[in-house]
């Protein structure tokens, strides 16, 4: 049957050409509908339980997406006139950033005094050029010691200050933004030349959002170039003629166009991980066609003309690379069970691409090898070495099967010693501009990741509550105890200042108002007073009877996070359980993230594993052979982050799926492998010695070649920009040259041992 099809192709091989490369175009014209991601939601589900906390604190109080410039004077003086201006002109700037609703200085800061009966509210710096050595003293004082404006807009030595700018993004535009971040840089292009003696760097979540595209952009300009480079050279080496890698080359850009051109067509978002398919359709796609060729190529060189080895590669190798294709795409597919979508993404585009790749390899390859010349009938590259090897392993089986077992299994024993763990602002490696601006905030003047909590009384205007205030202020002091915390912004400061205000600012009277009548009094006059976008919309709810307490953190990892996080919930029970409360911000959304991705892969890897061990005991006809291969196509993975738990030890979203991608993808060598075994113990009849030597002389070759790209292709992606694909693609490059050691070193003598000397049936 497959003889015929393949007769068939050849026959109507142009006609097949140019069917195939009509099926391409149409659907490589979804390629322009494909638009990137610039929100970092989009690593979180619509039903993920943080991500629904977040929206409804966002929808209760102001969203705080924001930009802010950190501003480093080179004279080390914050308060000097000149330094002051120049804050003050950025501050005025950044209200034209496209979207933004408040902008917040030191300039700004709305500092309130008492001036005998009246309560005073203004600019902290109105005219820094009108300013003494005295006022620029003064200010500075003031700045310092208040609570909202320390370790956020100032640092304790007045070294470093930042300009706040919180934008409310509409969502209904992917270019929302680009925009914003593309103005606050033309502000700081222009406020470095006007104020040369000054450092600006940008950072926030607008900021980050913006590093994803760009960070992916710059990765697709570098990687992908990289990657076909090394195909090409891979391929010129390994068939030792043109056309052969005229057409794997063509092919590979085939699957790529189809794969992204559908997903177009879908209405996909591209993301870091998603730009990483293109990368992993090439190693892939490769395969195939390797396999079809090199065995073209064996069959030349024993006489054959270049249809009939063709016909007969095809017969040898359809079902093994049908099989293959199957297990591949049913591991991607498992990344469907993901809890961050852009891994669905990949998992589909992949299995879209590996899919078009077979599709390909037995209809586009054999009709172009029949029109194309060929006429090299050397054998591939290191056939006979290979096949030497082979002799190697079946004198030393005995030897190779108990030591490789010992290593393997002390490999896993490791993988308990990993921890799941995680540092988002790290998914950027340092030469992301976000990445250096980040840790340069963080050390010098505020964290860069926060965590809101909600307070909610049981009325309408119930903030003004003594008592509520009192609970209040209890929590934000102990929050301010905790080991991490940088800086807590809290209403009852607020309070707390207008009190000794309204008490001829007497020190002694820095603490809350007693009355609720007086304190909704207080809390009215100063609204009134407050200008346009310095509201306190930002703290409290319209009805008054909520306030959000935001928190800003030290760079800590999602197990010190989460911890955090059950610490603050044990203390509101505790202490507070008359009060509504609830935790959110993308620190916690990225912190629950990875433990969440690890226990849903589970599933997906589990079900991966089922359907993949039912298609392998169906298509080689033995429940034995397919109990067999899974212990060449579990352990790899295994052995890797045993491996990964010596090399770093810290699991995080990216990580958590690569078994169930590796899955499909190490399948591969084992089903080729066996394949040829088991057609040399039944169809010729050999003993499993026997096979072996013939299955490392028909296929050794093809496998080493084919891993070598798949692990070339991966480690590529490892220089990735982003942490998420770069350990990506460390692992699963550690895992594939894994898988390779033990079909080549652990399944042969498994087979033989198992088999023994008897003939095949």
């Amino acid at each position: 049957m497959i003889e015929n099809f393949a007769h068939w192709i050849i026959r109507w091989r142009y006609l097949v050409v140019l069917t195939v490369i009509g099926a391409v175009v149409a659907a490589g014209t979804g390629m322009p509908k494909l638009s990137m991601s610039n929100d970092y939601r989009m690593f979180f589900g619509e039903d993920n339980p943080q991500l629904l906390e977040f929206e409804r604190m966002q929808n209760t109080f102001n969203k705080n997406d924001n930009i802010m410039f950190v501003i480093t004077p080179k004279d080390g003086q914050v308060f000097s006139v000149k330094t002051l201006k120049a804050i003050q002109t950025i501050t005025e700037a950044a209200w034209q950033i496209p979207f933004s609703t408040r902008v917040d200085s030191i300039t700004n800061y709305q500092h309130t005094y008492a001036e005998e009966d009246d309560l005073i509210v203004g600019d902290l710096v109105a005219d820094p050029e009108a300013l003494t050595a005295e006022d620029l003293t003064r200010i500075q004082t003031i700045a310092i010691n208040e609570p909202m404006m320390v370790h956020r807009l100032i640092s304790p030595d007045s070294r470093y200050t930042g300009v706040n700018v919180t934008v409310q993004l509409p969502g209904k535009s992917l270019g929302e933004v680009p925009e914003a971040v593309a103005y606050a840089r033309t502000i700081k292009a222009d406020m470095l030349e006007k104020f040369p003696d000054l450092e600006i760097r940008l950072v926030g979540l607008a900021v980050m959002n913006n590093a994803f595209p760009e960070g992916s952009q710059a990765d697709a300009k570098t990687l992908y170039p990289t990657a076909l480079i090394f195909v090409i050279v891979t391929l010129l080496l390994l068939l030792r003629g043109f056309s052969g890698t005229v057409i794997c080359f063509i092919m590979i850009i085939m699957s790529i166009i189809v794969a992204m051109g559908i997903s177009g067509w879908l209405g996909t978002l591209l993301s870091p991980p998603v730009l990483s398919a293109p990368i992993m359709i090439l190693t892939m796609a490769i395969a195939n066609g390797v396999h079809m060729l090199v065995t073209q190529r064996h069959e030349m060189a024993v006489g054959h003309d270049k249809i009939s080895g063709m016909v007969e590669s095809m017969r040898i190798n359809f079902q093994p690379v049908f099989v293959t294709s199957l297990t591949t795409v049913l591991g991607f597919l498992s990344l469907n069970f993901s809890d961050a979508p852009p891994f669905h993404d990949l998992g589909n585009i992949a299995a879209l691409g590996v899919a078009a790749a077979f599709i390909l390899s037995v209809t586009f390859l054999p009709a172009m090898v029949a029109i194309l010349p060929a006429h090299s009938r050397k054998e591939v590259l290191g056939k006979k070495a290979l096949g030497k090897f082979g002799e190697f392993v079946i004198k030393h089986q005995t030897r190779l099967l108990v030591t490789t077992s010992i290593v393997a299994i002390a490999l896993v024993s490791l993988v308990p010693k990993n921890e799941l763990n995680d540092i988002f602002v790290n998914y950027f490696d340092e030469t992301i501009e976000f990445r250096r601006d980040s840790d340069y905030a963080s050390e010098h003047l505020t964290g860069v990741y926060y965590v809101d909590f909600s307070l909610t009384s049981s009325e309408t205007g119930g903030i003004s509550n003594p008592d509520f205030l009192n609970k209040t202020d209890l929590f934000s002091q102990y929050l301010r105890s905790l080991p991490g915390v940088i800086h807590v912004n809290t209403i009852t400061d607020t309070f707390k200042r207008l009190n000794k205000n309204m008490h001829g600012d007497d020190p002694t009277w820095y603490k809350l108002p007693e009355q609720r009548d007086m304190a909704a009094q207080y809390l009215l006059l100063y609204e009134m007073s407050l200008p346009y976008g310095l509201d306190l919309n930002n703290q409290i709810d319209v009805s008054k009877s909520s306030t959000k307490i935001s928190v800003t953190l030290d760079t800590l990892s999602s197990n010190e996070l989460l911890a955090f996080e059950e610490t603050t919930e044990q203390w509101l029970k505790q202490n507070l359980p008359d009060i509504e409360a609830g935790a959110s911000g993308p620190t916690l959304m990225f912190a629950h993230i990875g433990k969440r991705n690890i226990h849903s892969m589970l599933i997906g890897t589990t079900v991966a594993l089922v359907l993949i061990s039912m298609t392998l005991i169906f298509f080689m006809k033995s429940l034995k052979y397919g109990l067999i291969s899974l212990i060449p196509n579990i352990l790899p993975a295994a052995a890797a982050f045993g491996l990964w738990a010596l090399y770093s030890g810290q699991v995080g979203l990216a990580l958590s799926v690569v078994t169930g991608m590796t899955l499909g993808i190490v399948v591969d060598d084992t089903v080729h492998f066996l394949s040829k075994y088991i057609r040399a113990r039944r169809e010729k009849n050999l003993t499993a010695e026997e096979a072996v030597r013939y299955a490392f002389n028909s296929v050794g070759i093809a496998l080493l070649v084919t891993s070598i790209v798949l692990i070339a292709g991966f480690m590529i992606l490892a220089q990735s920009h982003f942490v998420l694909n770069s350990e990506m693609g460390l692992v699963t490059s550690t895992v594939i040259a894994l898988a390779l050691a033990l079909d080549f070193m652990l399944l042969p003598p498994l087979l033989m041992k198992i088999d023994g000397p008897k003939k095949g049936q």
